[in-house]
């Protein structure tokens, strides 16, 4: 296992590189001048303007710049922020929990309604429990995010007042950020209703986030349960009597369980795409949100960090997918 997974790290180093360079150039082809968007409506004389971008290093040539981005990032130093000049290292561990609390949420309704919708489609091929599901299915994953978000903020939020439009919690209530986590805070805090009021700002985000990934789960589990229940083993646990039960969940699941792994690893990278959109919407404070208005902003420190840090948790996501496949499947890190 410990060779499987150095084999997996070293193949990472050049995606890495291949990231900063990206992160690093990807900004910089956006038109504008930092400066000026920085200062506003307030104009500056040439000689002050000047000594802004020698100040903040941005008169190097591109190559002395880049070099001295990756000496930062080597001592874990993400650079300051052009227009707060505060820590962006800081900026982001105040924003990335709120984040992780939605792609989370959002990962696990998409999990639990995708398996099962998945499995049932399966055990009742062809009749129109399937047919439903695999319609349901097609089209969510083919509604576009702010499309989706907007009719859900439109019919439960305007329409009916069952869920609140942006935020993450209540003006209500004072509840203090212990965690990061508004739920686990609103937990703790002990306040009445705030957990609910917590819960109630976080539904509508994570399912628009969501739906696209249960979709594609419960497609995945539909098409690898079908491939399963005709192997032979399948067949032999049935002729021994076993409960349809055990032999569906602790058979036929299992082994079904390997492809869908591989999805809600490659969905990852949709769910952090996807959440710059959520967040936009539905005004969440995570890094999706920080990141547009970074760019509207021109500031390179943040966009650079943000891009970097995104890529990072998609690349660590889909290493943890890796290890899983070696612990449910042990012939996989044997090949490797």
């Amino acid at each position: 296992m410990f060779k499987f997974l150095l084999h997996k790290l070293a193949t990472l180093l050049p995606t890495l590189l291949g990231i900063t360079i990206v992160a690093f150039g990807l900004i910089r082809l956006v038109p504008g001048d930092p400066i000026e968007v920085m200062m506003g409506e307030r104009r500056l004389d040439p000689e002050a303007h000047a000594e802004l971008v020698r100040r903040m290093g941005l008169d190097q040539p591109l190559h002395v710049q880049y070099l001295d981005y990756v000496g930062k990032l080597l001592h874990g130093d993400l650079g300051q922020s052009l227009v707060s000049r505060a820590p962006v290292s800081a900026e982001f561990a105040a924003l990335f929990p709120a984040t992780v609390e939605l792609a989370l949420t959002a990962l696990l309704l998409a999990l639990s309604l995708g398996l099962l919708l998945g499995m049932a489609a399966s055990l009742r091929r062809g009749s129109l429990l399937d047919q439903g599901v695999m319609g349901v299915a097609t089209v969510g994953y083919s509604m576009p995010v702010f499309w989706w978000g907007l009719i859900l903020i439109m019919y439960f939020s305007v329409g009916l007042g069952w869920t609140p439009v942006s935020g993450r919690i209540s003006i209500e209530y004072d509840v203090a950020r212990v965690s990061g986590f508004m739920l686990v805070d609103a937990w703790l805090s002990g306040e009445a209703g705030a957990f609910k009021s917590a819960c109630l700002h976080l539904l509508l985000p994570a399912l628009v986030l969501g739906t696209s990934t249960m979709a594609v789960v419960a497609r995945m589990t539909r098409s690898s349960m079908l491939e399963v229940l005709r192997e032979d083993y399948i067949r032999t646990a049935q002729a021994k009597g076993l409960k349809p039960a055990r032999i569906v969940l602790v058979h036929a699941l299992r082994n079904a369980l390997i492809p869908v792994l591989t999805v809600v690893g490659m969905q990852t990278g949709s769910l952090l795409a996807g959440a710059v959109l959520t967040e936009t919407i539905f005004s969440w404070p995570g890094i999706g949100k920080w990141l547009i208005d970074s760019i509207g902003r021109r500031d390179y420190p943040v966009v650079q960090a943000g891009i970097l840090i995104s890529a990072c948790t998609f690349i660590a996501v889909n290493l943890l997918v890796d290890v899983l496949y070696g612990v449910v499947n042990p012939r996989i890190r044997s090949k490797s």
